[in-house]
C-alpha cells in the first residue's frame, strides 16, 4: 500500500475547480451552494456508514471518495468567495488534533480510550469557554452545538448520554419502560385527536424515549434501524418476487402470509 499522494488530491482539487469554472464549467456544479449541498453531504456520509457495515472495501473506497468530493466542493465554493480554502480546513483540523491529543503531542498521559475521551471533552469545554460568554445552561449550549449537524437519531443518543452523565437519569430500567408506555399512550391520544402537529411532537417524544431504552441496554439505535431496513427489504423483495411484482389488489392476509414465508425462508438459509 503506497502513501497518500498529494498529486492525487491536487488533481481532485483542479477537477472540482474546473467544474465550478464559469467559463465552460458544469451548470449543475455552478448552481450549488453550501446550503444546496447539505442533502448530498448527509447522503454520502450515510452511504459511507452503509459500506462499512457491509464490509466491502471497494464500496467503502468509492463512498469515501464521494464524501471527500463534498469536502473539496465546499472548500472550492468558499475559496471563490475568499472566505477559506482547503488548506485552511486541513490546517484547522490538524491544529485541533494536536491540541486535543496532549497525551501524544504533549506531556499528558492517557492509559485507555476512556481517559482519552474524557480529556477530549475537557479540552473542548475549555475551548468553548474561551470563545463564549458565560451561560446559565452550559450543558444545553454545548449539546446544541454538538448535535446541530447530526442525524436526529444520533443527536438524541448524544443528548441522552450527556444528560444522564450530568445526573438527569432514571433510577432503574423500570422507570424507562414506564416512560415508554406513557409516551406511547400520549401518541395514541394525539393521533386520535387529528392534530397532526401534536402527533408529530408525541412521536418525537416516543422515539427519544426509545433511544433511552437503547442507551440503557447498550445497543445502537442507528445500527438497529439500519438492520431493520435491510431485513425489511430482503423480505419485501421475496414477497414481490412471489407475486411477480404485482402487489396491487392483494389482500392483507395474502401479503402477510407471503411475508411470514419470506421470514422463514431467510431464517432457514442463515441457520
Amino acid at each position: 500500500m503506497t502513501a497518500p499522494s498529494p498529486k492525487a488530491l491536487q488533481q481532485l482539487i483542479e477537477v472540482v475547480a474546473r467544474l465550478r469554472d464559469p467559463n465552460g464549467g458544469c451548470p449543475w456544479d455552478l448552481e450549488q451552494t453550501h446550503a444546496s449541498l447539505v442533502p448530498y453531504v448527509l447522503e454520502e456520509a450515510h452511504e459511507v456508514a452503509d459500506a462499512i457495515r457491509h464490509g466491502d472495501d471497494n464500496d467503502l473506497c468509492e463512498e469515501l471518495g464521494d464524501l471527500l468530493l463534498q469536502v473539496v466542493l465546499h472548500a472550492q465554493i468558499a475559496r471563490e468567495q475568499t472566505r477559506f480554502d482547503l488548506d485552511q480546513i486541513a490546517e484547522a483540523i490538524t491544529a485541533k488534533l494536536i491540541r486535543r491529543h496532549p497525551h501524544v503531542f504533549g506531556d499528558d498521559t492517557a492509559d485507555n480510550s476512556a481517559a482519552v475521551r474524557e480529556r477530549w471533552e475537557q479540552i473542548k469545554a475549555q475551548e468553548r469557554a474561551a470563545t463564549q460568554a458565560s451561560s446559565c445552561s452550559p450543558l444545553s449550549d454545548q449539546l446544541r452545538g454538538k448535535v446541530r449537524g447530526m442525524p436526529a437519531l444520533a443527536g438524541a443518543m448524544t443528548i441522552s448520554k450527556q444528560a444522564a452523565k450530568a445526573g438527569f437519569e432514571w433510577d432503574d430500567m423500570a422507570g424507562v419502560w414506564n416512560k415508554v408506555h406513557e409516551e406511547l399512550d400520549e401518541l395514541k391520544e394525539a393521533v386520535a385527536s387529528g392534530d397532526r402537529n401534536h402527533a408529530q411532537e408525541e412521536l418525537g417524544d416516543l422515539l427519544f424515549t426509545l433511544v433511552n431504552v437503547a442507551r440503557w441496554c447498550g445497543i445502537g439505535p442507528e445500527e438497529g434501524l439500519a438492520g431493520t431496513n435491510q431485513r425489511f427489504l430482503d423480505r419485501f423483495s421475496r414477497v414481490e418476487a412471489a407475486l411477480e411484482g404485482q402487489l396491487q389488489g392483494r389482500s392483507i392476509n395474502e401479503l402477510e402470509s407471503l411475508w411470514q414465508q419470506a421470514k422463514a425462508q431467510i431464517r432457514a438459509e442463515t441457520d
